[in-house]
């Protein structure tokens, strides 16, 4: 079982990501904003973190620059899900320190695998 702090805005996605996760045996936490993601990856030090890209205020690859580039938080491996899907995102969020990067809708299975592949690693 791994602690997993979900960051997206939409209550939609996150409910989506915390049923999946859950049903699999993780505990999950959930912040609804890129600060906020920020300050509890901080304060918690999950295994994993889920990023939603368009967020109000600071947005994902804001948040993963600054949480890979942290001492105390660049050992968690952030994980960007966003609706974003042209190879330019996918190259940018990786340039600001993701390990893997998905494009929503995200099915389940696919989740839960990307997860579990990056724990492994």
């Amino acid at each position: 079982m791994a602690r997993i702090l979900v960051v997206d805005d939409s209550p939609t996605e996150t409910h989506q990501f915390v049923n999946a996760l859950s049903k699999n045996g993780h505990q999950v936490i959930t912040a609804a904003s890129g600060s906020d993601g920020i300050s509890i990856a901080a304060e918690e030090l999950p295994d994993v973190i889920l990023m939603d890209v368009v967020m109000p205020g600071i947005n994902g690859f804001q948040a993963t620059r600054q949480l890979t580039r942290s001492e105390s938080t660049a050992h968690i491996p952030v994980i960007i899900i966003s609706s974003k899907s042209q190879d330019a995102d996918r190259v940018w969020g990786e340039r600001q320190g993701a390990c893997g990067y998905l494009t929503k809708p995200v099915d389940d299975r696919t989740l839960i695998e990307t997860v579990n592949d990056v724990l492994s690693a």
